[in-house]
């Protein structure tokens, strides 16, 4: 049997089970459907089966569990709720570029460059064994590149790049490196001692995207959309803090706890006349001072 037969079996499995719990004998039976709409032989004996799982395991990170009262298979990611939706959104992603070749007219992906994702297996391992990593940085403002050597803590992803989370030891302070502008890295045997205090998720609970706190204590930030962006921001929320003031067919307006982060200004002025900053005043007055700007390009 080629891996290209296997990996496809795989893909029906996981398909399967991921929209209900099934016992082998309904595997089976989606198997051999498959087989006849695919061309391909996919039916396996229980043995094969038990096989497969560990493959799948191993290969897609996707644990298939067995309930023995029902006596049926399932996969289960109720503890990881967060990490179910973005495996099981990587697999399909995986699929599609598979079949790619054979769909090149039906399916458009987005052109742009790897965002350092290779990068990303050395880096969790660094993480896990708490190994001080060194590696040369290039700020987007910044012409010169620089030699870093961190304590690597963390991967964050914002819209669509990776960064890592780490305590840079030229200055102790903690910082986000795009792993996009990441290179020579190198994975020390030095180890580190984390901070027993530390946690990324409280380091970011109150910031935008990955740059960290930059005040004594977020600001309490009131918004203003057009009851059209409004529907936008109810379904894809800018921030865990959100809450809804107003909802009505004149106004969407909502209230943040977060700190002003150029990763937050520059989100809000991406949504141009579709949002009105109410407070606080400082924000305001910035905002209103790029409005100005933009106008003069213009006159």
């Amino acid at each position: 049997m080629s891996k290209k037969e296997s990996i496809s079996r795989y893909n029906i499995i996981i398909n399967t089970l991921r929209k209900r719990a099934s016992t082998f004998k309904e595997i089976q039976e989606k198997l051999a459907f498959e087989s006849e709409l695919q061309d391909y032989d996919f039916n396996i004996s229980k043995r094969t089966f038990q096989r497969d799982v560990k493959d799948i395991s191993s290969i897609y990170n996707i644990e298939i569990e067995y309930d023995f009262s029902l006596k049926r298979y399932y996969i289960d990611f109720e503890d990881q709720p967060d990490v179910k939706g973005r495996v099981l959104e990587a697999f399909d992603i995986f699929n599609a570029l598979n079949i790619t070749d054979r769909l090149s007219e039906h399916i458009h992906f987005e052109n742009r460059k790897p965002q350092g994702t290779e990068h990303l297996y050395g880096l969790l391992h660094a993480i896990k064994n708490k190994f001080l990593i060194k590696f040369n940085h290039k700020k987007f403002w910044d012409e010169h590149t620089s030699e870093r050597i961190v304590e690597p803590y963390a991967l964050k992803e914002f819209k669509n790049r990776w960064y890592i989370i780490a305590r840079d030891q030229k200055d102790e302070v903690i910082k986000s490196f795009g792993l996009d502008r990441l290179t020579d890295l190198e994975i020390t045997k030095a180890k580190f001692q984390k901070p027993a205090d530390f946690s990324v998720t409280e380091h970011f609970r109150y910031c935008f995207g990955v740059v960290g706190p930059n005040a004594k204590s977020p600001e309490h930030i009131i918004l203003s959309f057009t009851p059209f962006q409004g529907k936008y921001i109810k379904t894809l929320p800018l921030h865990h803090t959100q809450e809804i003031i107003i909802d009505n067919d004149e106004e969407f307006r909502i209230s943040l706890q977060l700190y002003i982060t150029h990763d937050f200004y520059m989100e809000l002025r991406s949504f141009g006349y579709d949002l009105k900053v109410m407070q606080p005043e400082q924000l305001r007055k910035q905002m209103a001072w790029n409005a100005d700007k933009v106008l003069n390009m213009y006159e």
